[in-house]
């Protein structure tokens, strides 16, 4: 039996190779690593970030709530660049709900898709048939 959140889920669908960030962008904030057949669920939706919040106070539904849309875009960008560079992703992967508000994203951005979460179900179940062992682990 296998049991991960639905970021995981996306993440994992969403992967095409290298190291992979994943954030998605909802209510709250969800996340995931990805690299070399690894998925590792994260939560930092729980850092702690401006004013003695949490970041998912600002890059949730929270902040946009309180922000407006263009300041809320703005604070992503910036959140998500600091992000990438932490975890020295290649790329980073922007899905969830208000990722929609992105017409585009910088350089080593894309933007996820809430359908990629049935691929990642898939790969979450693949086997090797050589080894008959699972071909991802989660950590």
């Amino acid at each position: 039996m296998h049991v991960i959140n639905d970021g995981a889920m996306q993440a994992l669908g969403s992967y095409h190779g290298g190291r992979m960030l994943f954030l998605g962008l909802g209510t709250g904030l969800g996340s995931a690593l990805v690299w070399e057949k690894t998925l590792l669920p994260l939560e930092l939706g729980d850092l702690p970030y401006r004013r003695h919040e949490i970041i998912e106070e600002w890059l949730g539904q929270p902040g946009l709530d309180r922000l407006g849309q263009k300041d809320w875009m703005r604070e992503v960008e910036y959140a998500i660049t600091q992000l990438k560079r932490s975890f020295v992703a290649d790329h980073v992967v922007l899905g969830g709900g208000n990722a929609r508000f992105f017409d585009s994203l910088p350089k080593g951005f894309e933007r996820g898709d809430n359908r990629n979460a049935f691929r990642g179900g898939v790969r979450l179940w693949e086997m090797d048939p050589r080894t008959h062992r699972k071909k991802w682990r989660v950590m």
